[in-house]
């Protein structure tokens, strides 16, 4: 506007200048002055124009420009709107996944503390037994102790079998030269002697040292008095004084060679 001001000034300054000159020359020089004056208002004009048009096109282009703004910030909040939605959306997954993650946590925990307790079922246990110590497994000391346990309730034909059993399940056992002695008694209890015998040699020859094996050899010679194999028994009871001379067997012994014929 203030271009335009200045250049309506202008022209108007260039007609008061041409009324005013026209008095003091002559036609030929006022058609010059006239001619010259059009010029300069035409020069005027088209500047007046030109800035016309250049500040429509500013204007335009401002428009264009504002219009083209507005629509990269409508794009631009649609954009992070979406975002928002995304992050929330991932947000909570991210939460569900460490929910899952925990859970997934806590199972294998459990299922490694079920492992650990499985795999101590089966791990070696120290056991003593008749004066020994050694290492056995779970399943070996409870199969021996239930064997023990039908013994000890006087089921003797069961404990047969289940020491049996037991034996044959475990034939490296430490638990074996036990095992042996409660077999031979279980034997002799349901007059099972030449079986009993067996067992307690059996007893004998695989730990002359075992804590029962006085007790195995007192039990052969019973075995042999109940056979009335009276020679057999005073020699066992014999070699049970010479070999455990310090056992309360040997005693025992001792009165039973004195009550022999």
């Amino acid at each position: 506007m203030k271009i335009f001001r200045r250049a309506a000034t202008s022209l108007w300054l260039c007609l008061g200048a041409a009324t005013a000159s026209a008095g003091l020359f002559d036609d030929e020089e006022a058609r010059k002055a006239i001619l010259d004056l059009r010029q300069r208002v035409e020069i005027v004009r088209q500047s007046v124009e030109a800035v016309r048009l250049e500040s429509e096109q500013g204007a335009s282009r401002a428009s264009e420009d504002i219009t083209s703004l507005r629509r990269s910030l409508l794009e631009l909040q649609n954009q992070i709107e979406t975002m928002r939605s995304e992050v929330a959306k991932l947000r909570g997954v991210n939460e569900q996944l460490s929910r899952d993650l925990a859970d997934m946590q806590r199972r294998q925990k459990d299922i490694a503390q079920g492992v650990d307790d499985r795999l101590r079922q089966f791990e070696p246990v120290k056991v003593a037994v008749d004066g020994r110590e050694f290492m056995a497994d779970p399943a070996e000391k409870r199969d021996y102790d239930t064997a023990l346990a039908v013994f000890r309730k006087g089921d003797f034909s069961a404990a047969q079998t289940v020491f049996v059993d037991f034996l044959k399940r475990y034939p490296q056992s430490g638990y074996g030269s036990s095992a042996l002695f409660w077999l031979g008694n279980a034997q002799y209890a349901t007059r099972d002697y030449k079986e009993a015998i067996i067992n307690f040699r059996s007893l004998i020859a695989r730990e002359p040292e075992h804590l029962r094996a006085p007790e195995a050899v007192l039990s052969i010679a019973n075995c042999q008095i109940e056979l009335k194999d009276t020679r057999g028994a005073r020699k066992t009871l014999e070699d049970l004084i010479k070999a455990y001379p310090q056992s309360e067997a040997a005693v025992a012994a001792k009165e039973r060679l004195s009550r022999l014929k």
